[in-house]
């Protein structure tokens, strides 16, 4: 029976997320895939780092993160000065990075999962920086190690986007991509279209948690650049930073602009896309008015889609409904599993 032994390098709403997920599949882990782990290791930005080599409690460390106390209170191996000190000693076959986005050079994550992986670690991620600044290093490397670099929660949280093309498309050549895949921005106009203003819908967005205090990255766009460099970057095999995808957000966009499109029959959208022509590829984030004829105008909330043309088959859509860090949470365990290919106990 294989045993993992887990680290978790970054413990916000996504690594508790998760955490709470590995409980409650606990069971079903060991009995469906033959597999059992131990979390050795967890480190935060705010409430300090724990090691245990022997595994910690994690519904102890749940309940301090809950009432704000210090996680150096369940760690039995002495103070961790950094990130890179609790990689070296945190002694896990498996690293979760989910620490917070850099959309510029994808630092310290990508430095992170470098040295998760020299270290003989499976690197799983939620984090965005490390896909488009460095994906194919890092991939390059994960291989040399025999162990596997991934991140399935970086693009509409849990949904099987890069794990589709990777299994069950064998063959398929992705030609062109269009979705929305910014759900902040899509519950902004949503409301929108409800009478509320642009200030007052992301504080709502704001007030749920989807929004962070300094909206740009959602609603100027930078957000979803990012995703679609990821996919353009995996998928298309052609390296993409977020700077060159034409990027326009949602500011602009007016109440007045709202019911203009609503007497079109039409909705705002923030749309993602991408086209490979004679390899090369014309990437764009903006805003555009979609009729009942799109796949995209009944996107309505926090909901996220992505339609995708390949040379084989006709349009493909993925719609996520209700996203989290409860869905984001799945992404990283389903890496897990794909990463320590466990098969099925009973067929």
């Amino acid at each position: 029976m294989p045993h993992y032994d887990l680290a978790l390098l970054g413990f916000g709403n996504v690594g508790q997320a998760f955490a709470q997920l590995l409980l409650h599949k606990r069971a079903e882990l060991k009995a469906r895939y033959n597999l059992t782990f131990a979390v050795t290791a967890i480190a935060t930005g705010s409430h300090g780092m724990a090691l245990n080599s022997g595994g910690l409690d994690l519904e102890q460390a749940l309940r301090l993160m809950e009432y704000g106390s210090a996680l150096t209170t369940i760690s039995t191996q002495g103070e961790v000065s950094d990130a890179f000190e609790f990689i070296r000693r945190c002694g896990a076959q498996a690293l979760f990075e989910t620490t917070p986005v850099n959309y510029q050079t994808g630092q310290p994550a990508v430095d992170h999962l470098r040295a998760a992986l020299e270290l003989g670690m499976h690197a799983i991620t939620a984090n965005k920086g490390p896909v488009v600044h460095a994906y194919q290093q890092l991939t390059n490397l994960a291989a040399s190690r025999g162990k596997s670099f991934f991140f399935e929660s970086t693009v509409m949280d849990g949904a099987p986007i890069f794990s589709l093309f990777r299994y069950t498309l064998p063959g398929a050549q992705l030609r062109a991509f269009r979705g929305v895949l910014n759900s902040t921005t899509n519950l902004i106009l949503t409301r929108m279209e409800e009478g509320e203003s642009f200030d007052d819908a992301v504080a709502y967005a704001q007030s749920i948690g989807i929004a962070e205090t300094d909206p740009s990255g959602d609603v100027d766009g930078w957000d979803a650049a990012v995703k679609v460099s990821a996919l353009v970057t995996v998928l298309m095999g052609t390296p993409l930073k977020p700077n060159d995808v034409d990027r326009q957000g949602i500011r602009e966009i007016t109440l007045e602009e709202i019911e203009r499109a609503r007497l079109e029959g039409k909705r705002w959208k923030l749309v993602c896309s991408a086209r490979l022509e004679n390899e090369r590829v014309q990437a764009r984030v903006a805003p555009e008015m979609v009729g009942p004829e799109s796949a995209l105008f009944n996107v309505s909330g926090t909901t996220s889609i992505v339609e995708f043309e390949t040379d084989v088959l006709g349009s493909l859509s993925v719609v996520e409904t209700d996203p989290g860090p409860h869905t984001t949470a799945y992404g990283l365990l389903a890496d897990l599993l794909n990463a320590v290919k466990a098969g099925p106990a009973i067929p």
